[in-house]
């Protein structure tokens, strides 16, 4: 994730967080990563005053889609990268396309709402999704 963050952060791309999590437990989760997280354009957090129901609720993603700098994003336009169900569930309810990058030990009936579904986060290939490719770190 780290990797993808500084890529996408240097090429320009927008991003963002959209958790569950409420904000006490998401800052204990993150805080050995506070410099990872602050190449984020905004972070929506479950106990958000815009986030009225939780996921598989869109709340969390419509709210993150509305907060971008340069107005707010078309959810048609969105990329989400995912790991649950529930959150697959909420993209999707949200209108927004979906990555899914699940644990191995999910059942695989979970993944078939996601629009793609990745065994690693090393696996995405931003250009099959519009976005700049990443450069070859080897060379």
């Amino acid at each position: 994730l780290a990797d993808f963050s500084d890529i996408s952060h240097g090429k320009g791309i927008p991003i963002c967080v959209a958790t569950g999590t409420h904000t006490r437990h998401f800052d204990l989760k993150t805080q050995r990563h506070r410099e990872l997280f602050s190449l984020m354009h905004h972070i929506v957090r479950g106990d958000d005053p815009e986030v009225k129901q939780g996921k598989p609720a869109p709340d969390g993603f419509l709210a993150a889609a509305r907060r971008f700098e340069d107005g707010p994003v078309d959810p048609r336009k969105a990329l989400v990268l995912e790991d649950a169900p529930s959150g697959v569930m909420a993209a999707k309810n949200a209108g927004m396309n979906v990555i899914m990058v699940p644990d191995p030990r999910l059942d695989k009936s979970y993944c078939d709402v996601a629009d793609q579904v990745l065994a690693s986060l090393l696996d995405f290939k931003p250009e099959e999704w519009g976005l700049p490719p990443f450069e070859d770190s080897q060379n």
